[in-house]
Order: structure tokens, then C-alpha cells, then sequence
């Protein structure tokens, strides 16, 4: 789905990433970890978009993708979500979802004076379209509810209700799990098997907490210092010398445990 190749950019003197190639395999759940500084959230931005690379390609689905902007890539199917959710907090959890949906007609004024029964259809269909997701993500009860007054949790969910608005192929998410409790982590993490299982979505997930990258992802890929050095799944990695003592805090002789 996600070819990475031989991607590399520096920030003046600082190599952020360097030489980092991976591919995200079409219908995985993919991990992306590492310790703060490690060069991820770098790697996503370029992944996403947002920043250029100062070498190296992306392909997605075998379509060179490198530098093109971010609302090229929505309507490439590529999306991402936000460590901290970017929501529309003067709106309602309903409205933040019936707004992704791009090209809508109403978003034009001719059409929506010359062509209103037109705008009406479609409003209907992503209103329908909204709550069911709002309902496969199990927060229906909040569905009029100011985005601003959710939970933390609830942000996160809404969150990955936004990408199930688009056509995605692939969505990147960031760090989905910071800032959640337990219980509403496990849903999150439900919705995001689910997702992957019955709906065919391919995911590349950057995450502290091993316990849900054990969960969700294989393979799972590691960074450090802005360099590549292991993958492979979880059980494995963590038996791994160099990913012990770059990102779990041991050394190699110690035991892994979770971050």
C-alpha cells in the first residue's frame, strides 16, 4: 500500500530522518515506534505530506507520491489523525463528521441556489452516513453533544470517525492512544480491528504504549536517532538488544518491558 524508500530530512544541522525505507503492506495494522526524538513523527509528516522529503521516494499503491500536499493525498486516499485531535469544538460530534466529506455540493453557492434539492440528497446521505458511524464507534449517545466537551477518548474516537468519511486506503494515526483511559482504549482499539478486519482499511500507527501496538500490529517497525535499526513483530523486537537499549530502557542484558 505505503512504499517508503530511502527517505532522509534535515533540519539544518540536525538529521531528523536518515535513509529510512519500509513498506506498509496493504491490509496491515503496521506499528511505528520509538523514543521521543527518534525521527516518527518526522516520518509521518513527510508520509502525509506536510513536509518534504530532502530525499527519497513515496508510493502509494505503486504511485509515486513524494511532495505532493496534503489534500492531494485525501483525495488519494491517504489520511492521518493528530497526537492531540484537531476537532471543531463550537460544533456537534455529528456536524465535525458531515463536513469531511469532500465535494459536496452545498459548498458552492450557484448549486446550492440553482441545485438545492441536490444539496438536500446528498445532506441526507452523509447525515445517514454519520451516524452510522457514530454508531459503529459506540458513541451515538454524544452524536449532538459540543466536540469540545468530549473526553479525551471520545476526541480520539471522533477522531477515527473522520477518516471512515472519506475513501480512505490508508490512514496514518498518531499516537491513538495518548491521552486515553483504559476503557476507552480498548474501544478505540476494537474500532481500529474492526476497521482493519471487516472494512479492509491498511493503518500505520505511531504509538508509546507496547501493550496496544502488541495488540494491533505485525510488523512493527522501530527508529532511533532517525535511523531504521529492527523489525518485525512484537515478541520478537522485544527480545532484540539494540531495541531494548535504544527504546525500552535496558540494556542487553536486561528484560523489556513496556513504555
Amino acid at each position: 500500500m505505503i512504499e517508503i524508500e530511502r527517505i532522509s530530512r534535515a533540519f539544518g544541522g540536525l538529521q531528523a530522518v536518515r535513509d529510512v525505507s519500509f513498506t506498509v503492506e496493504k491490509g496491515s495494522i503496521t506499528g511505528l515506534i520509538g523514543p521521543n526524538g527518534a525521527g516518527k513523527s518526522t516520518l509521518f509528516n513527510i508520509v502525509a505530506g506536510a513536509l518534504p522529503p530532502d530525499s527519497g521516494r513515496i508510493r502509494l499503491e505503486g504511485e509515486d507520491i513524494t511532495g505532493l500536499p496534503t489534500h492531494q493525498l485525501f483525495h488519494k486516499g491517504l489520511v492521518r489523525t493528530f497526537q492531540i485531535p484537531h476537532e471543531f469544538s463550537r460544533m456537534t460530534v455529528r456536524e465535525n463528521l458531515m463536513l469531511v466529506p469532500a465535494r459536496q455540493s452545498g459548498e458552492r453557492l450557484l448549486k446550492s441556489w440553482l441545485g438545492w434539492w441536490k444539496v438536500v440528497r446528498e445532506d441526507r446521505e452523509i447525515l445517514r452516513r454519520a451516524d452510522e458511524v457514530l454508531d459503529f464507534l459506540e458513541i451515538g449517545h454524544v452524536r449532538d453533544e459540543l466536540a469540545g466537551n468530549l473526553s479525551g477518548g471520545q476526541k480520539k474516537l471522533l477522531d477515527l470517525g473522520r477518516t471512515m468519511m472519506t475513501d480512505a486506503k490508508a490512514v496514518l494515526l498518531d499516537e491513538p492512544g495518548a491521552g486515553v483511559n483504559r476503557t476507552l482504549l480498548g474501544k478505540l482499539a476494537e474500532a481500529i480491528e474492526r476497521l482493519n478486519r471487516e472494512r479492509g482499511y491498511t493503518f500505520c500507527v505511531i504509538e508509546h504504549d507496547m501493550d496496544l501496538i502488541a495488540r494491533l500490529c505485525d510488523p512493527v517497525q522501530v527508529m532511533a536517532n532517525g535511523e531504521l535499526i529492527a523489525s518485525g513483530d512484537m515478541a520478537t523486537l522485544r527480545d532484540n538488544p539494540e531495541v531494548r537499549e535504544a527504546y525500552l530502557g535496558t540494556g542487553a542484558s536486561g528484560t523489556a518491558g513496556a513504555a
